[in-house]
Order: structure tokens, then C-alpha cells, then sequence
């Protein structure tokens, strides 16, 4: 893969390492790719860019989100508003806590720190940045303690 296109402002597409994928699909068994850009869809439902995901209806789905990362306040608007309406959001984005888009919405779901940097697509570098993983639930989520006991 060339890398030069990657680390320069050329591209802001970062496609998702494939483990992580299957590590968080394996948690949350996702329906829907709203930000796929035809080729790299991570589910069998997807929006491309031409369906133009930001103005569909997420409804109800599982959402994997990996979004052109020029565009994370609106995804993240999306995202946020979405599962407000139902959808379970997990969302990969760049860890820029200093954005305002981060503190809109990233603060309030639930954050996931990755370690080190990831290797997206088939680069043999690491990314310039560090990332995190945000889960936005339902309203209607809650987390139920487990009494191993009661089992």
C-alpha cells in the first residue's frame, strides 16, 4: 500500500484493521455501515457515500462507524442523535480530545481508549494519531449488575 497518500491530507478515509473489527462485531453483532465508501463496507447492510449516510434513518441498527475523518462533528452529531432514537452506535475515531466535537459528543458515551496506534487498511505504519472507540447506546440502555449467585 502507498503510505505517502495515507500521512498526507490527501486522504481521510482510515480503513478499519480488520481485528478490530471482528473483536467489536463479536461484542455488539453489528447491522449497518453508514460510512463505507462502496468497497469497504464492514456490514452487509451499508451506506456508501453516494446513499449518503449522515441523512438516512440509523433506526433501530447495531452501527459500526468509521467516518471520513474530516467529518467527525458530523458523524458524531449523527451518531450521538441517533441513538437517541434507538440505534446503538459504535463509532472509531481519532483521539482529538482537545476538539470541540469531542466534548459535545464523545464525553457522552462511553470511551475507549485504544493502546498505541493503529495500523489502518494495509499500511505498514502506524497512524499518525491515536484513536478511541465510542459506544453510544439507546436511551433506554441500562447496565444491570450480574449476580453470579442468582445464575
Amino acid at each position: 500500500m502507498e503510505t505517502d497518500v495515507m500521512f498526507s491530507q490527501a486522504t481521510d478515509i482510515w480503513g478499519t484493521p480488520q481485528w478490530l473489527f471482528d473483536a467489536l462485531d463479536k461484542e455488539f453483532g453489528f447491522t449497518l455501515d453508514p460510512c463505507s465508501d462502496g468497497t469497504n463496507a464492514k456490514c452487509e447492510k451499508f451506506y456508501s457515500i453516494h446513499d449518503s449516510g449522515l441523512l438516512k434513518n440509523w433506526g433501530t441498527e447495531t452501527v459500526f462507524m468509521n467516518p471520513p475523518y474530516s467529518q467527525c462533528e458530523e458523524w458524531m452529531r449523527k451518531a450521538y442523535g441517533a441513538a437517541q432514537e434507538g440505534a446503538t452506535v459504535v463509532c472509531l475515531v481519532p483521539s482529538r480530545t482537545d476538539t470541540e466535537w469531542w466534548h459535545r459528543y464523545a464525553m457522552k458515551g462511553e470511551i475507549r481508549l485504544l493502546k498505541g496506534r493503529l495500523k489502518f487498511g494495509d499500511a505498514t505504519n502506524s497512524a499518525p494519531f491515536p484513536s478511541a472507540v465510542i459506544v453510544f447506546r439507546p436511551r433506554e440502555f441500562q447496565l444491570v449488575a450480574w449476580d453470579a449467585r442468582a445464575a
